[in-house]
């Protein structure tokens, strides 16, 4: 099975972090919570395919790291369980003004609070294997807040 990287802050997070082409699976933590496992690389096998530009693990990170909502449902999870129930009064008229954005909220909640780790896997079949014993809980002794399997 594979082994998952350090853990690493998203405040870090630079691209050159990840392999630039892997499948994959990742975990995201808040301090010793386990809140987010995911993964990346369906149909993906090394061994068959030639890739020369950025792809899977790589780009799934990149995205959460940005916060924004369009498209990526792990932000999506972050800003409605995360970020709004803890949105100050205050804030709402930063809201109505256009000088706030839930995805600068989620974006500031995730490379504030969150660390991310990585196993890359040979192929996708190996990722989502290793991405359903995650989600179960058997990996690391308790199952993600998120997305619980």
């Amino acid at each position: 099975m594979p082994q998952f990287s350090e853990r690493t802050p998203f405040s870090c997070w630079a691209r050159n972090l990840i392999p630039s082409v892997a499948s994959g699976v990742y975990a995201i933590w808040e301090k010793d919570k386990l809140i987010y496992c995911g993964m990346s690389g369906v149909g993906f096998d090394k061994d068959k395919t030639q890739i020369k530009r950025k792809y899977g693990l790589v780009n799934r990170l990149n995205s959460h790291a940005s916060g924004r909502l369009s498209g990526d449902q792990f932000c999506v999870y972050v800003a409605n369980r995360l970020v709004i129930p803890e949105i100050k009064l205050e804030q709402l008229a930063e809201f109505s003004s256009g000088k706030l954005t839930l995805d600068q909220l989620t974006k500031a909640y995730i490379h504030n609070r969150l660390d991310f780790q990585f196993a890359v896997t040979r192929d996708g079949i190996e990722a989502q294997v290793l991405e359903e014993i995650c989600r179960s809980g058997k990996y690391f002794g308790t199952k993600p807040f998120l997305n619980p399997f």
